[in-house]
């Protein structure tokens, strides 16, 4: 029976109520349980003979029960079952609160281990709750005496039991079949799947489960170079229209700039010009930091390929930021080039040289009149369907668009490599000369009021302020509760006659660009938010961001936030407001105090925090692919030349297994 077709009811101790709460953890099936990897691993294999405890600590011990008996407790009315437990130098108490199965579940006699906490109290030395396994016939134990897997929870569902629906998973499915070719495996000494997939669960010691987890993000990121190299292939048997370099012009418009290219700008600008001129279809990403300059670079791209007769055009995600860049292009390129609007609101005309719009421009209905070159923002990352809606609506009957990808994450090159492997590169990484550093301070809870006074000073002055929280608990993913908490509390106790809104995921696309609108427009004092307010929107005279809960973030999400204020002469600046005392915390965040550089930033954190811990945050800002990269970046180079001897030998049709996964991982990947 294929594994996804398992359901976990099938498993023994898995009944409807269960059944649920694991949907919440997205598991559904057997398959979904064993690749439910744990978070970490707590090491309970040292045994320790009861004479040699003497301090309180975590121990684990083996012993006989000898002593088993529940009683109630006058002042609480909860049952606590008492016990003893003896080795061959002493014995010792243990004391579990409310479990009064437990007295069941043991007997006198039966050989236990125990891991747990140990106290010294008036009695002497005791266990307090601690974790226990009954010793039989000489099986491994799961839940104490080794390194111990914890995985992520949620209400209703408990370690142990985790524990025991995998354990039992395991014994049912394997051994597997392996979808990797034999001589992959022998070449980069990597363990079986089955090998892989029991010790990245049950490991016998750190050496098993470093192998196993470098087998499995192989396989990860393996599947995602064989997308990003058969992607590459299939772009180059297509046909581009050859957009060749207008020199004159181009000079002409750099020169007329109000200000200075930086080096980086140029080298980019001149990256994509190339590759323009070439007859297979660009398939390049722009990575800046915020504030970088990297419209502009688009800008020349733009009137490169209209100089060229063809048409350009952007998409990005939101109508106001489609407005923001018509009004911006109509203002910065020559009269003589016409630049027109598509959004689902207004739809102008699709016969201008530039299209500006959102999604709205790869719908059906849409038709360029000779589209040869297509700009979009970070969250459309294009496929190969996408690619042939461009060529379909683009009117150019065999020839396939220019494509152009960017991003306002300031990615460290090797974690882009890793999440964009079938787009080629250019990095903008220096910011505009002129600009006023963003003051930034970290607040601690007593100086929160002079923050306030602040804010009241500046906004006296015309200026506006974001606030922005963090998602305060998992099962308000769209942050609503968070918003709503702070917004009464700065509109009740705080800001009282101030002009407040809220911004958050519940709220449909057309209240929040309508609230976008209203902050342009200077209607809106202080806007409380999560981290839904757009990158690239311009409010010139936000002057203030106010950063709640600022150690939940990455440090390169925490300076996308910083970089949504400054857009304008006047000095900008943003308080990081926390409770941590953590010396890690005020290290991290102090780098963001002393730093403006995105890359250096994200570097940083990755340093700091550890990939693992940014890997499990969902506020930090980079993919899992980025973070496997950046753990072991000779395992991306091993994937990257497996994936090409794949290829090359095609494989691909002789493991059907390896080329499912492919379809699957092709499938759902986020392709907008």
């Amino acid at each position: 029976m294929p594994l996804n077709t398992m359901r976990v009811t099938d498993l023994h101790g898995v009944g409807p109520k269960t059944a649920d709460r694991l949907k919440f953890l997205k598991i559904n099936t057997v398959e979904d349980l064993i690749y439910y990897l744990p978070r970490e691993h707590e090491d309970l294999s040292l045994i320790t003979k009861i004479k040699e405890i003497n301090n309180d600590g975590k121990y684990t011990v083996l012993g006989k029960i000898e002593r088993l008996a529940n009683r109630r407790s006058f002042k609480s009315r909860l049952t606590i079952t008492e016990a003893s437990l003896k080795d061959e130098t002493g014995a010792i108490k243990i004391t579990w609160f409310n479990q009064p199965y437990i007295k069941d579940t043991l007997k006198i006699g039966d050989t236990v281990m125990l891991s747990g906490l140990v106290k010294q109290t008036k009695y002497g030395l005791q266990f307090n709750s601690p974790a226990y396994e009954k010793i039989q016939n000489r099986q491994p134990t799961v839940h104490v005496g080794r390194l111990v897997p914890k995985y992520p929870l949620t209400w209703g569902i408990t370690q142990k039991q985790i524990r025991y629906f995998i354990k039992q998973s395991l014994a049912r499915v394997l051994p597997l079949a392996d979808y990797l070719p034999k001589e992959i495996l022998e070449k980069y000494r990597l363990l079986s799947l089955s090998a892989a997939l029991q010790k990245i669960h049950f490991p016998t010691d750190n050496h098993d489960f470093n192998q196993a987890q470098a087998r499995l993000n192989f396989d990860e990121l393996l599947i995602l170079q064989l997308f990003s190299q058969k992607f590459r292939q299939a772009l180059k048997k297509q046909i581009a229209p050859s957009l060749q370099f207008q020199e004159t012009e181009i000079k002409k418009f750099v020169d007329n700039l109000p200000f200075t290219l930086t080096e980086t700008q140029k080298k980019s600008a001149w990256e994509i010009l190339q590759d323009l001129q070439k007859t297979h279809p660009m398939n390049r990403l722009l990575i800046g930091d915020v504030g970088c300059g990297k419209t502009v670079v688009a800008a020349m791209a733009i009137l490169n390929t209209a100089l060229n007769q063809k048409q350009a055009a952007l998409m990005v995600p939101t109508e106001i930021l489609a407005k923001q860049h018509y009004a911006y292009l109509k203002k910065i390129l020559p009269k003589n080039i016409s630049v027109s609007l598509w959004t689902a609101g207004t739809k102008t005309n699709l016969t201008a040289s530039v299209v500006v719009g959102t999604h709205a421009l790869i719908q059906k209905n849409v038709r360029f009149k000779n589209l040869g070159l297509a700009i979009v923002d970070e969250q459309h990352r294009f496929g190969v369907t996408q690619r042939q809606n461009l060529k379909k609506y683009g009117n150019q009957k065999k020839l396939m668009p220019h494509l152009l990808s960017m991003t306002a994450t300031p990615i460290p090159r090797t974690l882009a490599l890793a999440s964009y492997g079938d787009l080629d590169l250019s990095i903008i990484t220096e910011l505009p000369k002129g600009r006023k550093p963003i003051i930034t301070k970290v607040v601690k809870a007593a100086k929160r009021d002079l923050s306030y006074q602040f804010i009241k000073e500046h906004v006296q002055k015309k200026e506006q302020v974001f606030v922005l929280c963090p998602l305060i608990e998992e099962s308000d993913q769209l942050g609503v509760r968070a918003v709503n908490q702070e917004y009464e509390k700065l509109h009740q106790e705080i800001f009282p006659y101030l002009r407040l809104a809220k911004l958050h995921g519940q709220m449909k696309m057309q209240e929040k660009e309508k609230i976008m609108r209203q902050m342009q427009k200077q209607e809106i004092d202080i806007l409380i938010a999560t981290s839904v307010i757009e990158v690239g929107i311009d409010i010139k005279n936000a002057t203030i961001m106010l950063i709640e809960g600022a150690e939940r973030f990455g440090l390169a999400s925490l300076h996308q936030f910083r970089g949504r204020i400054g857009r304008s002469d006047k000095q900008a600046f943003c308080f990081l407001f926390t409770n941590s005392s953590s010396a890690k915390t005020n290290e991290r965040l102090g780098c963001l105090v002393k730093s403006q550089n995105g890359f250096a930033l994200a570097e940083a954190d990755l340093k700091l925090r550890g990939a693992g811990e940014i890997y499990g945050t969902n506020q930090s800002g980079f993919s899992k692919y980025a973070i496997m990269a950046w753990e072991n970046p000779q395992l991306l180079l091993k994937a990257k030349e497996a994936a090409k001897i794949i290829l090359q030998k095609n494989l691909l049709t002789t493991h059907p297994l390896l080329k499912k996964k492919l379809a699957i991982f092709i499938k759902n990947i986020h392709l907008e």
